[in-house]
């Protein structure tokens, strides 16, 4: 199925892809969106590349296997191509590339590569148009994510030592202007070589009245007038990985528990923490408030953006925070780790809070919760801030970019 987009979002898409010839675009990511451990950074590459495809461009993306899934398929109009293994990918995926079996159409006019922590290194093997996905630095995530300290040195070692000197000339796009200053500051890139492009919010997070079966299949019927809960129902979601740090947010759970003895915490999401965090739960004895939900379909998850109070994210890092602004978009303010890409997604007092530290989050939860009037306005302010955030303007964004690069190529070899 194609997304449905307005004529002139195709006709613009369409037109700058006729300008810049590209007419067929590869590109090389980690992870599919049919990995169990998929994420933002998936759902990204998806958007955008179901929209290049409307607009007629042929588009290939190169990940690694997924459990169960067929090798290759077509998603909403665009290719995928799923070999390798997790790790393997990091090689095979380039030597398909440059041996041209992403399929049989011919050579590839440009390619995105996806450098989602561990880099393709795709400055040493392509020679085209290129541009480079990078959301953000991964940092400690390197030591939280690999249980071998020598692998987490050695791949934070390759992240910010090894392989920026080879990405001193691409063209990279990122999510926000803290993440661009945070990818100049620490990977030593040039300023004007990185592109901010945020990211979109798909139109069914909205404020519409109406509410879906999810609520009462998951046991949280309550509501009040105005699709809230009649009690204060603070929510979280992501994948149940280490550098979410859910962990903290099940600590806060007893203090704010004894500020708001109705208060239900619910944590959306499935991943390799699940364990850890159900101990921590049973450990503090929080299982009276916080809930475990695992990963709800799209009408479950729209009814909790809407019936929540707040939405609490509590990152060690991300490239913006998608879970923001589809919360804001659906009436809900957020309390968030003051970190790049949180910085962009959430303005401080206005849409939401920002916090630093144990003590300030769960002052800034307690704010929010008691207060509503204050979160009255942050709803306010958070579903302006989320009207201008649309996938149409990030295809496009991210396509600017890619064809500056196709021409700039194009003048050079003239």
């Amino acid at each position: 199925m194609k997304p449905r987009l307005a004529d002139p979002a195709l006709d613009e898409l369409r037109a700058l892809a006729t300008r810049a010839g590209l007419k067929r675009v590869g590109m090389i990511a980690w992870r599919d969106l049919d990995d169990p451990e998929a994420g933002g950074s998936e759902l990204h590459a998806h958007e955008i590349a179901r929209r290049w495809a409307a607009a007629g461009i042929d588009v290939t993306l190169r990940t690694s296997s997924v459990s169960g899934g067929s090798r290759r398929t077509t998603r909403e109009g665009y290719g995928v191509v799923r070999r390798s293994g997790r790790y393997t990918v990091f090689g095979a995926g380039p030597l398909d590339i440059v041996a041209g079996r992403l399929g049989p159409v011919g050579r590839l006019d440009g390619l995105v590569e996806i450098w989602n922590g561990m880099p393709f290194l795709s400055p040493l093997w392509w020679r085209g148009p290129r541009l480079v996905f990078l959301h953000h630095v991964h940092a400690e995530m390197w030591a939280m994510t690999l249980s071998s300290s020598r692998l987490a040195a050695a791949g934070s070692m390759l992240e910010s030592r090894l392989a920026p000197p080879l990405y001193r000339r691409s063209r990279i796009v990122t999510l926000s202007r803290s993440s661009r200053d945070e990818i100049v500051e620490s990977l030593g890139m040039r300023t004007d070589l990185v592109s901010v492009v945020p990211p979109g919010i798909d139109p069914r997070f909205s404020t519409a009245s109406e509410h879906g079966p999810g609520a009462k299949a998951n046991g949280t019927s309550r509501r009040a007038r105005g699709g809230k809960a009649d009690h204060p129902l603070v929510l979280a979601v992501g994948r149940l990985v280490p550098v979410k740090q859910f962990d903290r947010l099940i600590a806060a759970a007893g203090p704010l528990s004894a500020l708001h003895p109705d208060l239900e915490i619910v944590i959306v999401g499935e991943g390799s923490e699940r364990p850890v965090l159900e101990a921590a739960i049973a450990a503090s004895g929080a299982g009276r408030v916080v809930r475990l939900a695992g990963r709800l379909g799209d009408d479950e998850l729209v009814e909790l953006y809407r019936r929540a109070w707040v939405l609490v994210s509590t990152s060690a890092r991300e490239g913006w925070g998608m879970t923001v602004t589809e919360a804001a978009a659906c009436g809900t303010p957020a309390v968030a780790s003051r970190i790049a890409g949180h910085l962009d997604a959430v303005t401080d007092d206005v849409t939401g809070l920002l916090f630093e530290n144990e003590d300030q989050f769960v002052k800034a939860v307690d704010r929010v919760l008691a207060d509503s009037t204050f979160r009255a306005a942050l709803a306010s302010g958070a579903l302006e801030r989320a009207t201008g955030l649309t996938w149409n303007a990030t295809a496009f964004g991210t396509l600017e970019v890619l064809a500056e690069e196709a021409c700039r190529h194009r003048r050079r070899n003239s």
